[in-house]
């Protein structure tokens, strides 16, 4: 912005040009885009669901606001949104049945070592809802992996839980039996969240629509772009699909992508702009990696999910994703 004031030129500080993105426009565009999962979790869990989504949002925003104001001693920043997306997020990545004192340990780790001990919203190298979520998986192995039976709304603490497709597809490659893989939903159940095997994975897993229609007006809204999710499902599809043609062992691909949180990882969780490259080449780097990374740790490693872990491990090489990428300066000299 360049001023003419009483014949003197006055050139004021960036930024010169503004746009209508805000950080609170676009934190409130994802919470918009993740209502239709949250009702379909309301269908399908009712309490359980409502229980463990309020605890998490609520422990989420409290944690913020006494981090900033009696420890980083400064003003809090609630009004940003950032700290309801973390706790919407963090819930959708539980069981519908998990304890509140395990939801809050936790929000505490996703807002107390995954954001504000970075010094809170755009200095964190990690997703905060992937670190809350990975450390109660490490800590809390067996709460963490029982998942209740969609549908049974009353229930809470006492739902009767049963077994995921990922579960299924982790015991076939494990025994060698692609008998295990016929119990498998079939497409269409997987897409409306109804899980013939009983359990039903985390809240946020539970319906492929619900989660694609927020990726429809994250899309319209321009909060995000294709290049991460399109990147991550494309590369899933194309490496369990090879494995599949190698062996029978091995789900067909469809099932994969629909089956646990890569949906809800690739829409949601990867593409996070303080953790995720910013060039659109970075993205397909990072998508590729992304997608690669949770087929080798589903079928070879110790859980049967690994979206989390790898959006995890790939947030800590967008640093140099996004040195490697970045785009030339004008008059900048090449060395050949």
């Amino acid at each position: 912005m360049i001023k003419i004031i009483m014949g003197n030129l006055i050139v004021s500080l960036s930024p010169h040009a503004h746009g209508t993105e805000s950080v609170e426009k676009n934190m409130f565009g994802v919470v918009i885009a993740l209502l239709p999962a949250v009702l379909i979790s309301l269908f399908y869990f009712g309490l359980g669901s409502a229980v463990v989504l309020l605890s998490s949002v609520a422990a989420c925003m409290f944690l913020e606001w006494a981090i900033s104001m009696y420890i980083l001693k400064r003003r809090p920043t609630l009004s940003d949104g950032s700290a309801i997306v973390t706790g919407l997020l963090l819930g959708m990545n539980l069981p519908s049945n998990l304890p509140v004192w395990i939801i809050l340990i936790g929000a505490l780790m996703a807002i107390g070592v995954g954001k504000m001990s970075f010094g809170g919203l755009g200095n964190n190298p990690f997703n905060p809802a992937l670190v809350g979520r990975c450390i109660l998986l490490v800590s809390f192995p067996a709460q963490m992996t029982s998942w209740p039976v969609a549908g049974q709304m009353s229930s809470y603490l006492d739902a009767e839980t049963g077994a995921t497709p990922l579960s299924v597809m982790k015991a076939a490659i494990k025994t060698g039996n692609s008998n295990l893989l016929t119990t498998l939903p079939d497409t269409f159940h997987m897409l409306l969240g109804n899980n013939p095997l009983g359990g039903a994975g985390t809240i946020g897993e539970v319906c492929a629509i619900a989660l694609l229609l927020g990726f429809i007006y994250l899309l319209w809204k321009k909060v995000i772009t294709w290049h991460i999710p399109v990147t991550i499902i494309t590369t899933v599809f194309v490496f369990s699909g090879l494995l599949h043609l190698a062996s029978p062992v091995y789900a067909n691909p469809f099932v994969v992508i629909l089956s646990g949180g890569i949906m809800l990882g690739a829409i949601f969780m990867a593409t996070d702009y303080v953790t995720s490259p910013m060039t659109h080449k970075g993205q397909i780097i990072y998508g590729i990696a992304i997608g690669f990374l949770t087929i080798v740790i589903r079928n070879w490693g110790s859980y049967p999910e690994g979206m989390s872990f790898a959006i995890l491990i790939m947030n800590a090489f967008t640093p140099l994703i996004n040195l490697y990428t970045k785009p030339k300066r004008f008059g900048e000299k090449v060395n050949r």
